[in-house]
């Protein structure tokens, strides 16, 4: 219905209209869906794309949330302007039962919303029209369609919902899916709110990548959990359960001040160091033996922080680039005892005490690109010893990482 309106549409507007069909590989019929979905975007002479995924690696979230966290990436993949999905009003009111079934908070009860903004805005145009309207429309239409068989599937949560329970609410109250739609509306109101006080909160107390500590700690309990939700979101990070953030809000507060504190959900750290909080991905295992050779290359990864280093070719700053030809040059770990001389009429002194005093985060230094000119250490984080300095008639080299 969603696509045959749009076509319908299409001569009012300068639209460029695409369909785009996920492939799950699950059901026996999904060949035939793909085909059904081919024919008729031919028939409307509308591109299409066809999307498989395979859900068979992260099949223990559950069949549901791996083929919507897979479904998710594939829309990811095509630049537009606007994704249209054709979600209605008997699956919002469905959503929202199901997130308060399962102990959901404010956001969670907001369900879908009519507008969302991720890698392009998110539309769902038919959140307000019944399931009956639009099949009253599609049969009005001699429209076509398919039905997928694991609809009657009851031991899926939605399936059960929508065979089970709604028709017997249905029957005491015929209104349910407006009023559940009115419902979702004001927990999304209620959501926005609690983002804007914690987008207030934030203005003095998220610094760079960090949460300040002393922020949370003089707000109180609900409010700072507001704030630690914000943070999180803001990084990317997958939202903890409710149990889990309490757990995380607590250790964050109540821990001693030289206390290493680290907090694993989802395949992500938080942290507390110096008075700051860390969020990030958790760091793959690497070997402390790990050496990696440079051969002049722009960019290479360097697997103990997940990250790109990018070699920036300068002059008169960084490291000389004909001193670094010298020898032959990696890039190695730390293995403890390592010393720099970062100015020529400074000291030597130990790494370990340098990188306290740039504030490096302990989890950190031992995952840190050392650059080394044979068996000589030539520089690490922003320090060059002071033997390897370009000088002002010289061609240098920096390394950053994003």
């Amino acid at each position: 219905m969603l696509l045959h309106l749009l076509q319908q549409l299409k001569p009012r507007f300068d639209w460029q209209l695409q369909a785009v069909h996920v492939h799950h590989q699950i059901s026996l019929h999904a060949d035939h869906w793909a085909d059904f979905c081919a024919q008729l975007c031919a028939a409307y002479a509308i591109p299409f794309q066809l999307e498989r995924i395979d859900i068979t690696p992260l099949r223990g979230q559950g069949v549901e949330a791996a083929a919507r966290h897979l479904r998710y990436q594939a829309f990811a993949k095509h630049a537009t302007d606007f994704l249209l999905l054709a979600h209605h009003a008997d699956d919002q009111a469905e959503t929202l039962l199901l997130q308060l079934l399962r102990g959901t908070g404010v956001k969670g009860a907001a369900a879908m919303p009519l507008l969302a903004q991720r890698e392009c805005t998110w539309l769902r145009p038919l959140l307000n029209v019944t399931r009956s309207e639009i099949v009253a429309y599609a049969r009005a239409q001699n429209l076509a369609w398919i039905e997928d068989d694991s609809n009657t599937d009851t031991r899926y949560a939605r399936n059960f919902l929508r065979l089970k329970v709604m028709p017997v609410l249905a029957e005491k109250f015929p209104a349910y899916r407006q009023t559940l739609t009115r419902s979702a509306q004001h927990f999304a109101e209620a959501a926005s709110l609690l983002d804007e006080l914690a987008a207030l909160d934030a203005v003095q107390s998220i610094v760079g990548e960090t949460l300040l500590l002393s922020a949370l700690q003089a707000l109180s309990a609900s409010r700072a959990k507001n704030l630690l939700r914000y943070f999180l979101q803001q990084r990317s990070a997958p939202m903890p359960q409710a149990v889990q953030l309490d757990e995380l809000l607590a250790q964050l507060l109540s821990a001693r001040d030289d206390a290493c504190v680290c907090v694993d959900f989802a395949g992500w750290q938080v942290r507390r160091y110096q008075g700051a909080v860390y969020a990030q991905r958790a760091l793959p295992d690497c070997a402390a033996s790990l050496s990696l050779p440079w051969q002049n290359e722009a960019v290479v990864f360097w697997s103990p922080l997940n990250t790109q280093l990018h070699f920036l070719v300068t002059h008169g700053q960084g490291i000389s680039l004909a001193k670094l030809a010298r020898a032959p040059v990696t890039l190695r770990l730390r293995q403890g005892g390592e010393t720099l001389r970062p100015a020529a009429k400074s000291a030597t002194r130990t790494l370990k005490n340098l990188l306290q005093e740039q504030g490096v985060p302990p989890w950190l230094r031992a995952r840190l690109p050392l650059l080394y000119c044979g068996e000589e250490l030539v520089g690490v984080a922003g320090l060059i010893t002071a033997d390897f300095q370009a000088n002002a008639e010289e061609a240098g080299v920096e390394i950053e990482w994003r």
